[in-house]
């Protein structure tokens, strides 16, 4: 039997297929694009290539096109009969997280691991900001992730996906510089590696260092294809870092022409937390044009999500009802966030309402009320996903709502932490207004 790149065994006995199939999956691993037209040509060659047809599945779900996700990964089940036990259950893991079963997605993905700890598309459910792990509602999402990859490391080596990954993972654990060291490997492997180039932003972000991370990534950017899956989130952390620069223009300039709903053509849960976080930060910090352009975030956000069950989607949802005071819609989300919070039907828990509850206090004006839903639910903040960078936001609207409400210290407190990691032109304006 054929195997893959990683020593796997691969059910197709088309040398073409195989071919295609290989280099489709190392695009979906470094997030390039192109691996649909690819693994159109494998399955074209061979009908009946049951991986081919879930890694079909797999893209189709990283883009947030979840019927056809699910039709691809129908057929890659037809497709098994005579598949090997590898493949079966390879095939049988990212169904059930296509499917919508993440519980029994992580499971099926900790069994199989114990017998094929290199099956990288496996792997990768569980890893990442959006992942399996992440999505759990633990604390500890981002401890687990690396004790998962250096559980696994002696089996890997030197492979420029999975180094990409174990430096993220030490990265987002408090090892910024060491993580930053693994991730310099991983890019000398595979230089158009997007994953490690987030994991390198990321590094950069950790270590105070916005002008070196503008200058690489501006650079980076030039030839990284729009349809690619982390077109729309690299142009974030790039108007980020614009605005920690005191460059608002820039960075909206950027938000128009790169990230935007209308151009942006990555997942739409992706979307909607880079476009909605970013405009919320613009308005704390009174950066781009009034009003800021939010109607079509929250027309994005009730098309996408109209009802509440997606936590991070919906915390960034809430953020365009609140913004374009959308009160019937915001309070019915938030409603019902309460009430599968309460049920034990959210993963993330009451975390999840209290800091919705927070950010539609603040936009209403109340922000000692903010302040005090938003303070209280910082001990759980992580359970909700995303990275630092991403929860950032959370304690920026935090920090605000003290100022707002003359609580000077606590926000005093929290900025001099904030300083003392990296230089940021809105953290030495509230610092000086906490003086």
């Amino acid at each position: 039997m054929n195997e893959d790149r990683f020593g796997l065994p691969v059910g197709t006995k088309s040398v073409r297929a195989l071919g295609l199939y290989a280099e489709a999956v190392d695009r979906i691993l470094s997030a390039n694009a192109g691996a649909e037209a690819l693994l159109s040509e494998a399955i074209a060659a061979d009908p009946g290539f049951a991986l081919a047809h879930i890694a079909l599945a797999r893209t189709a779900q990283l883009y947030g096109r979840m019927d056809e996700a699910r039709s691809a990964a129908a057929r890659a089940s037809d497709c098994a009969a005579g598949a090997s036990e590898r493949e079966r259950r390879h095939i049988e893991a990212l169904t059930f997280s296509i499917n919508g079963q993440p519980a029994r997605a992580m499971a099926a993905v900790e069994a199989h691991l114990q017998e094929f700890p290199r099956d990288a598309l496996v792997l990768s459910l569980a890893l990442g900001v959006y992942g399996l792990i992440a999505f759990s509602g633990r604390s500890d999402h981002h401890e687990a992730q690396r004790a998962l990859l250096e559980a696994l490391a002696p089996r890997w080596g030197e492979d420029w996906w999975f180094l990409g990954y174990l430096g993220w993972s030490r990265v987002e654990t408090g090892d910024p510089a060491g993580g930053a060291g693994i991730v310099e490997r991983a890019l000398a492997l595979n230089p158009r590696n997007a994953h490690a180039v987030h994991a390198r932003i990321h590094a950069h972000v950790e270590l105070g260092e916005t002008k070196p991370g503008v200058a690489f990534l501006t650079t980076w950017l030039r030839d990284y294809d729009p349809a690619a899956q982390l077109h729309c989130h690299l142009n974030w952390h790039l108007a980020l870092f614009e605005l920690d620069l005191g460059e608002a223009e820039a960075a909206m300039t950027r938000y128009l022409a790169a990230m935007r709903p209308a151009v942006a053509q990555c997942a739409p849960m992706a979307t909607l937390a880079d476009v909605a976080s970013f405009l919320w930060r613009c308005g704390l910090c009174g950066a781009g044009p009034r009003p800021l352009p939010w109607d079509e975030v929250a027309d994005f956000a009730e098309r996408r999500f109209p009802r509440a069950g997606l936590a991070f989607a919906d915390l960034h949802a809430v953020m365009a009802e609140a913004a374009t005071q959308a009160a019937a819609g915001l309070e019915r989300r938030i409603g019902d966030l309460e009430r599968l919070a309460a049920d034990g039907k959210l993963p993330q828990g009451r975390v999840v309402p209290m800091l919705a509850r927070g950010l539609a206090a603040f936009a209403r004006g109340e922000p000692a009320e903010a302040a005090d839903l938003l303070a209280a639910a910082m001990p759980d903040l992580t359970r909700v996903a995303g990275s630092h960078a991403q929860r950032e936001v959370f304690e920026d609207t935090l920090i605000a709502s003290l100022i707002g409400c003359g609580r000077l210290e606590p926000a005093r407190q929290l900025l001099a932490r904030r300083l003392a990691r990296r230089s940021r032109v809105q953290d030495t304006t509230w610092m000086a207004a906490t003086a």
